[in-house]
């Protein structure tokens, strides 16, 4: 994790859909790492729902502490319905960052938060899933870089096998 520029933190997750959604997004965003604490993820782990592998190339490890080992350069950015946390739109995300979650059915711990960095909300009426959190922060993070790819071989290289669809000139 050392040469990690994007890793996603995850508070003692319950759900091993939402740990499969996870991640996909890791994968389709480019994080490098994906790290959770708690034993409830171990517990429903046989319930495999990486359905793109991407525990294969995007390391899932247990911690005791997401906040251990980070390199010095590495903020902490908690990402939670906390009051006085900074609005997701109005964020700049640093270029290198843990972000993390809390449980599906909960809150990042109070010494976490207090650790962080930077502490973000997205704007939602109501909780989204985990799984949802962190496609929205991450898709964020690459909406807001100025490299971004937009081309149609692009667009060919990471679709699905049966999309085929072309926008019509008129």
């Amino acid at each position: 994790m050392k040469d990690a520029s994007v890793i996603i933190g995850l508070s003692n997750p319950k759900s091993p859909t939402n740990i499969g959604a996870v991640l996909r997004a890791a994968g389709c965003y480019k994080a490098d790492a994906v790290i959770y604490t708690g034993t409830r993820y171990d517990k429903a782990a046989k319930f495999q729902t990486d359905t793109k592998k991407m525990a294969q190339t995007i390391p899932l490890s247990g911690v005791e502490s997401m906040l251990d080992n980070l390199p010095k350069e590495m903020k902490i950015v908690c990402v939670d319905f906390a009051e006085g946390a900074t609005l997701l739109p109005h964020f700049q995300h640093p270029d290198k960052a843990i972000y993390i979650f809390g449980p599906e059915d909960g809150s990042i711990s109070q010494d976490v938060a207090d650790r962080a960095d930077h502490v973000v909300y997205v704007p939602t009426v109501g909780c989204m899933n985990l799984a949802a959190s962190v496609n929205v922060v991450l898709y964020d993070r690459l909406a807001k870089q100025e490299n971004i790819i937009q081309s149609d071989e692009h667009i060919r290289q990471n679709r699905d096998n049966k999309n085929n669809l072309r926008v019509s000139t008129k």
